[in-house]
């Protein structure tokens, strides 16, 4: 058995593309247009499994658009999706930066947790040890829920 992907239903594909893309930092590896299905399936990884992604070897984020309107609803009763990153804080502030609210900031140096777009809950993990804790995250408190 292996790990295939994970999808998540969106409502504005440009939006969530900007969001997954431009400000979390995944990259788009295909596409499938589905006309009689009324569809689009958008497959993204990040940027260490690009290159396995590519060739089916790594998992990857399944965005379904389907072009009917359609209101979705608690986005959270999955779950929530999980990225390791090289630096935390730095990820934390480019989010932050972009208009993300930073929902669990990462006052341990280890872990934080933000929502897309769409209310898709994503933590966000420390790569290796926890870094120092370190303002203004120390002091920062939990905004909404993750």
């Amino acid at each position: 058995m292996r790990y295939l992907h994970t999808m998540v239903r969106v409502r504005d594909l440009d939006q969530s593309l900007n969001f997954y893309c431009n400000i979390f930092g995944l990259e788009e590896i295909r596409r499938i247009e589905n006309e009689k299905g009324r569809f689009t399936l958008v497959f993204l990884a990040a940027r260490d499994d690009v290159t396995v992604a590519k060739d089916a070897k790594a998992p990857c984020l399944e965005l379904t658009y389907n072009w009917d309107t359609e209101d979705y609803q608690g986005g959270r009763n999955f779950g929530h999706l999980a990225y390791e990153v090289d630096n935390i804080y730095e990820t934390c502030q480019k989010l932050h930066d972009a208009g993300v609210t930073i929902n669990r900031p990462p006052r341990d140096g280890h872990m934080a947790f933000v929502r897309s777009p769409d209310g898709i809950s994503i933590e966000i993990l420390q790569k290796g040890a926890s870094l120092a804790p370190a303002e203004p995250w120390i002091s920062m408190q939990n905004t909404g829920a993750w």
